[in-house]
């Protein structure tokens, strides 16, 4: 049975999430998802269409919306230590969330990955790695074995993280970053692009350059 979906969020990663969706039903040659619209806080958004799928109201209208699941992609330097807020303020149960992995992307069979993550195109997720609830992993992202990546954290495209990493919740790692295996990040912080972590980062820290530095705090 083709399950309803509903998108959080009318941004980049969101109108990703839809193409993710399509390519899925594409794979299999069969209708597995239908995204029935997105959600946006933003009023001129309303009534919109990205890609033929519109905009149908704010993000409290989830409440309202029965018999779908939903995926959360509201997320970017901007707001990426909001993102649990944001979400907790829907009250929509958890298991109403759906685990979207795009067909190209490489996911070990002895991954964990939390309910309402979503992996982008050519992402690698090797064995024993621990993904939490509600990440986004964007494309040609590589998380190494047994790696720790916390809820609500964004992992941009082409980050390399070696193993044995621990990442804290709503965390930004930028693009084309790396880190050193066994390297623990806090919560809330942002590893800017390109940046290369060779050291444990305090919570709520910006680190930027190779190899990267204490910037300052996130807020």
């Amino acid at each position: 049975m083709t399950k309803r979906i509903v998108i959080l969020g009318t941004g980049g990663n969101c109108i990703d999430i839809l193409d993710a969706l399509l390519e899925i039903n594409r794979s299999k040659n069969e209708p597995i998802y239908e995204c029935i619209g997105f959600l946006d806080d933003n009023p001129a958004k309303l009534n919109q269409s990205f890609h033929g799928v519109s905009v149908l109201g704010n993000l409290q209208m989830a409440r309202e919306i029965k018999e779908c699941s939903f995926v959360f992609g509201i997320g970017s330097v901007s707001n990426f230590w909001k993102r649990k807020d944001i979400l907790s303020k829907l009250k929509i149960e958890e298991d109403r969330f759906e685990i979207i992995i795009h067909p190209t992307a490489s996911v070990s069979q002895w991954a964990n990955i939390g309910q309402g993550t979503v992996i982008f195109q050519n992402a690698v997720v090797t064995s024993n790695a621990k993904i939490g609830s509600h990440v986004m992993i964007l494309p040609n992202s590589i998380i190494s074995h047994d790696d720790l990546i916390g809820d609500f954290t964004c992992v941009a495209g082409g980050v390399s993280i070696s193993g044995n990493v621990k990442i804290g919740e709503s965390c930004y790692v930028g693009a084309n970053a790396s880190i050193k295996e066994g390297i623990e990040i806090g919560k809330h912080c942002l590893i800017g692009m390109g940046s290369v972590v060779l050291n444990n980062v305090s919570e709520n820290s910006i680190m930027v350059g190779n190899p990267a530095k204490f910037l300052r705090n996130v807020s």
